[in-house]
């Protein structure tokens, strides 16, 4: 796609929506991770200033592959002009993005997106994590630490792969759950944000089963007046929103979402990646990538 077709599609989005905009962004450093999973930095000042918790990126993993992937903001200084995202190599186009050398430059459209709205009437907040959607709960707990407000986040995260971090024993104690199992993200940890780790796949220090359930664990030792505070979020396998949309639906909690679909232009100009939203008009068709990807999960029809 030509980079004048590329604008016009966002000029149409940046009338309607939040500020997009195309840049070309510097890769300044990568980790690799086991499971061929990589956390980029790329310089790209424009998109970190508007960047949130929620909201991605539309990257061109190569001159060659014309398709680009959209992938989860993880991070972002606004200061330092940087974001950084987390991918899985899977597929051409990522598989192409985890070969890049520090210098190398890619054409990126962003922030896309509406992100996570926190509620101050309900201050405990669940971040739930899956697999690749992991990256918005990061960025939405260091964006809680960062308020002068009193939020209480607690991070869950699953993975039945090795996590995209070295998980380490925490220093942050969660009574509600056996001393065994204490491995978190140290990033976390050093934000001062207690967090834990569910897999199926045995390892140390986390607890053998869904996130949901851990979730659910979580939400059974709090007070009825305490889950009257409280709030999920989560990104993850449509399956695992599902579950937490459910779980939310028990505990009468509001819950939001970030919803994974398939993109093309990520604009809102293709509406390829639409899902079934329950309004208060009726059943409708939203765009994943302008209308979303964050909705309330009791909407969602999955």
């Amino acid at each position: 796609m030509a980079v004048a077709d590329i604008e016009d599609r966002i000029a149409h989005a940046q009338r309607h929506r939040s500020s997009i905009f195309l840049e070309d962004a510097e890769l300044v450093s990568v980790e690799k991770f086991p499971a061929e999973q990589f956390i980029m930095r790329l310089r790209a000042p424009r998109c970190a200033e508007r960047a949130s918790p929620g909201s991605f990126v539309h990257i061109q993993c190569s001159e060659q592959i014309p398709m680009r992937r959209p992938l989860s903001i993880m991070r972002a200084s606004k200061n330092d002009g940087w974001i950084e995202v987390l991918f899985k190599s899977l597929g051409e186009g990522l598989r192409a993005l985890g070969s890049a050398e520090i210098g190398d430059v890619f054409s990126i459209i962003g922030p896309i997106g509406k992100g996570f709205v926190p509620d101050q009437q309900r201050p405990n907040t669940v971040l739930i994590g899956g697999g690749v959607g992991i990256p918005p709960m990061v960025f939405l707990a260091e964006s809680m630490q960062s308020e002068d407000f009193d939020w209480n986040p607690i991070v869950l995260m699953g993975s039945e792969i090795p996590f995209p971090f070295d998980a380490a024993e925490s220093k942050i104690p969660c009574d509600w759950l056996n001393a065994d199992i204490n491995h978190t993200m140290p990033l976390l940890d050093r934000w001062n944000v207690p967090a834990r780790l569910a897999s199926l796949a045995g390892f140390d220090g986390c607890f053998n089963g869904y996130v949901t359930d851990l979730s659910k664990m979580y939400l059974e030792s709090l007070t009825e007046e305490q889950r009257q505070q409280t709030e999920l979020y989560a990104c993850g396998p449509t399956i695992m929103l599902q579950a937490v949309a459910k779980l939310a639906e028990g505990y009468s909690i509001p819950a939001q979402v970030s919803l994974e679909e398939y993109m093309a232009c990520a604009v809102g100009g293709c509406a390829g990646c639409t899902v079934e939203i329950q309004s208060d008009d009726g059943p409708t068709m939203q765009r994943v990538c302008v209308d979303g990807p964050v909705f309330e999960a009791s909407r969602v029809v999955f």
